[in-house]
């Protein structure tokens, strides 16, 4: 295996940004296909936190190269801080990361746009991050983005805001009631924007091909999970690209073929951002039983706001087995079970009384549906010291046998603390 994709198993923020550095240690390359600022990675390396939501998690290992592909949706003033974050901390970049000409511009009439649309749904709200990403995509589906070829480019950019803000001023004014954005302020700061980028501007999509070509080992970065995608999610409570293993080749001009692996990261139970229906949710008394948000690690990297959190869910996660054809499993956060009794399992799936064998397409039927549980024993010990599988206490292993046994799909990866070394490798995965 010499080139692996990293996907989301849930609805976003499984770990695996862990997962990613941790096979970036061999990884020579990293890209990243979707997504935006929306998105986090949160790293713990030598003691210290780094939190990445444009640039691949990858960079702080100095042998890698990083790509920024064309899927993605560019916020430029987020990468320069992300960039200005990294030179402060002694890493250098330079010549290590690329960005796509291809990948879309958010702008700050598409945040504006984001931020009233979610006031105009009032109790209806998506549950959105503000950041633009939706109305960027919005605008690159209908032909009138700007993309990162016109950003480092004033002959393109210039005409091109000159004749797209009046029309988006318009909407806001007729719509919303909202004076809008000014022009020359736009222009000015992002003509600064495209001349501090383009010395990273590069063809990515054949530098990827080249890299495959070599045979080099290559590590694939998605961003959210798979019941966010825009497709296959819980719509409309998603994304707004796609988050699956597919996005991956159609955001990164890769084709699916060369991918010769997909692991699915998965945490021991389950979380999401956001609102939308949430079968296992935990109820307040199962809640309290949890170390608190803080010390479950359970605070968002890009929002910073409290995770909701239930039992694990097998339905939900054979539904994204199958979305992605992922190959193996990487469990994450097993030790925050550590303290429990009693685990539950969900199973299943009852739908006005009776079971029902597929993962609902709707919301409306997804919030009413039941949870058949197993119940299982907990471990009631640390796991955080563990090194290899045969230390874990007897009930965590039969715990994870379970799952695995439920999903038919095998463990690669078992995390047990944030930190690199609190990790089990069931199998090597570059090979």
């Amino acid at each position: 295996m010499k080139r692996i994709a990293v996907i989301g198993m849930q609805w976003g923020d499984e770990g695996k940004g862990k997962v990613i550095d941790l096979l970036s240690e061999k990884a020579r390359h990293i890209a990243r296909a979707q997504g935006g600022n929306n998105a986090g990675h949160t790293i713990v390396e030598g003691g210290r936190e780094y939190r990445f939501h444009l640039i691949p998690s990858g960079i702080l290992y100095p042998h890698t190269k990083c790509y920024i592909g064309g899927g993605t949706v560019v916020d430029p003033e987020s990468l320069l801080k992300e960039m200005e974050t990294l030179h402060k901390s002694g890493i250098q970049f330079e010549k290590r990361l690329f960005l796509s000409p291809y990948a879309h511009i958010v702008f700050p009439y598409h945040r504006l746009f984001d931020q009233l649309i979610e006031q105009r749904r009032g109790k209806s709200a998506l549950g959105t991050t503000g950041r633009g990403i939706g109305p960027c995509y919005v605008d690159k589906v209908q032909r009138v983005g700007i993309r990162v070829a016109e950003l480092i480019d004033p002959a393109l950019l210039i005409p091109r805001l000159s004749s797209l803000v009046p029309l988006k001023n318009e909407e806001f004014q007729k719509i919303y009631g909202h004076p809008g954005i000014h022009l020359d302020e736009v222009v000015a700061q992002y003509q600064e924007f495209g001349q501090k980028l383009a010395p990273f501007v590069a063809p990515v999509e054949e530098m990827l091909f080249e890299a495959a070509e070599k045979g080099d080992f290559m590590l694939f970065e998605g961003a959210q999970g798979a019941l966010l995608d825009v497709t296959f999610g819980t719509y409309p409570y998603v994304t707004s690209s796609s988050t699956l293993s597919g996005g991956i080749s159609a955001g990164l001009g890769f084709g699916p073929s060369r991918i010769d692996h997909v692991i699915g990261v998965t945490k021991a139970y389950t979380t999401r951002v956001g609102n939308g229906p949430f079968p296992t949710e935990f109820s307040p008394d199962e809640l309290a039983l949890f170390p608190d948000h803080t010390a479950s690690r359970e605070v968002g990297t890009t929002t910073g706001r409290k995770r909701r959190m239930g039992w694990i869910d097998i339905p939900l996660l054979k539904a994204t087995k199958c979305f992605n054809g992922t190959d193996s499993l990487a469990i994450m956060k097993l030790d925050i079970l550590d303290g429990l009794d009693e685990l539950k399992i969900c199973i299943g799936y009852k739908l006005h009384g009776k079971m029902i064998q597929s993962f609902p397409a709707t919301i409306e039927h997804l919030a009413e549906v039941k949870p058949i549980y197993e119940m299982h024993p907990g471990w009631k010990c640390s796991t955080r010291e563990c090194t290899i599988y045969d230390d874990l206490p007897s009930r965590a292993k039969a715990y994870l046998r379970r799952v695995e046994g439920l999903l038919n799909s095998p463990i690669s990866i078992i995390s047990i603390g944030p930190e690199r070394e609190k990790t089990i490798w069931m199998e090597p995965l570059f090979l």
